[in-house]
């Protein structure tokens, strides 16, 4: 029998230990069986939701899951309007699955929300491959998953709840604020071009550099100790910003 969303959620011994974890978003239970039992059979984590708001309600109670799978046809809330929400506050990966091969719908979806789509039917070990190629390139998948994340001694990071813990201090985030954070952490240690940033935190909006600079200054406010010379988030002139742990 296929574990479901709520095995994993109640009996977390049940996923395996650093493996990555994928959503399967879709209202046809036929196909997140198959695509499910396709994924753990490669080796990933699974959880599945058969609506939007479904998968909304577990990414809050589990975090976020490395990449999603989500149908874009679905009722009540299609998966466009469930990126788009996610999207506020993380960078969620994401490959849309789609029955209507509508050329505007699929440019929509890859320009604002998706890193890859596929077409319905499909053959699964072509969905395996293209998921395996957007994890690769991603970046840093560690802050995932997991609500609460500790990146040192003093700063622990819960991007599904648009908190941080500095000095056991818990911060909201804006949801701009979280979704800069969760892309630097998923970069740490490399530079994260101004561009790049730009793009993926505004993909439907034309917004300027100083725009992108007042969000890292009021994140560095929160999570800094510049009483200490602790800084997370370096500025490298003329090319972006780069996350580093404190000493």
């Amino acid at each position: 029998m296929l574990m479901t969303d709520l095995d994993s959620a109640f009996f977390p011994e049940l996923m395996t230990a650093n493996a990555e974890s994928i959503m399967v978003v879709d209202d046809d239970p036929v196909i997140r069986e198959l695509v499910s039992f396709k994924l753990r059979e490669a080796g990933y984590n699974v959880l599945t939701a058969d609506s939007g708001p479904a998968a909304l309600a577990l990414i809050e109670r589990r975090g976020l899951p490395h990449l999603a799978i989500v149908d874009i046809f679905m009722p009540g809330m299609s998966g466009l309007e469930f990126c788009e929400e996610v999207q506020k506050y993380a960078d969620l990966p994401v490959i849309m699955l789609t029955a209507n091969a509508d050329l505007a719908t699929i440019i929509e979806s890859i320009e604002y929300y998706a890193e890859d789509y596929i077409t319905k039917p499909f053959k699964l070990n072509e969905l395996l491959v293209r998921v395996r190629r957007v994890l690769r390139r991603v970046g840093d998948t560690r802050y995932a998953l997991s609500p609460i994340q500790q990146i040192d001694e003093r700063l622990a990071v819960n991007i599904s709840a648009r908190t941080v813990i500095v000095d056991g201090q818990e911060k909201r985030l804006t949801p701009t604020e979280s979704k800069l954070l969760y892309i630097l952490l998923r970069n740490a240690g490399r530079v994260v071009t101004t561009e790049f940033l730009l793009k993926r935190l505004w993909p439907q909006d034309e917004v300027f550099e100083d725009a992108l600079r007042v969000h890292v200054h009021r994140l560095r406010h929160k999570i800094d100790a510049p009483c200490k010379n602790r800084h997370y988030i370096i500025t490298e002139r003329g090319q972006g910003y780069r996350f580093v742990k404190t000493r």
